[in-house]
């Protein structure tokens, strides 16, 4: 159903929703690298007018959930990309104060630990709901088109 990116097909996708997770309060180095190797498709604007969305985890809270977003927003600034975030369209589900919770306007994310953690359902709700979200904003953004 769902497909690994890869550089040889990313400029036929009509929408992106990235996942990563965050090293020292930004995007885990191996995530960076795959972004730097796309200067061929940034030379040729094959990524601009294309919607994108992101998700993340953090070991922690207040591991950089957010300083991690804003980071990764600057690559799809610089190839033109539309960020969707999906600010507060999840409802309730944003101001849920009696559980731990990841995630922010920004996009879902989740708590990751040592590794032992497994996102609640809550955050799986809400990474669901990302991903319709951005699938709609594409399918209107394609149908303009």
């Amino acid at each position: 159903m769902y497909q690994s990116l890869h550089l040889v097909n990313s400029a036929e996708a009509d929408g992106f929703v990235f996942g990563f997770p965050t090293r020292f309060g930004m995007m885990a180095a191996q995530f960076k690298a795959f972004l730097d190797a796309t200067g061929g498709l940034w030379k040729t604007q094959q990524l601009a007018g294309k919607p994108a969305g992101i998700f993340f985890s953090t070991g922690s809270q207040g591991g950089g959930q957010e300083t991690t977003a804003l980071t990764a927003i600057t690559q799809l600034v610089h190839h033109g990309m539309i960020f969707v975030p999906i600010g507060y369209t999840f409802g309730a589900g944003m101001f849920e104060m009696e559980k731990v919770k990841g995630g922010s306007p920004y996009g879902a994310g989740t708590f990751a630990g040592d590794g032992s953690r497994k996102p609640t359902e809550l955050e799986l709700e809400q990474a669901f709901h990302q991903g319709k979200y951005i699938a709609a904003i594409t399918k209107k953004l394609k149908g303009a088109a």
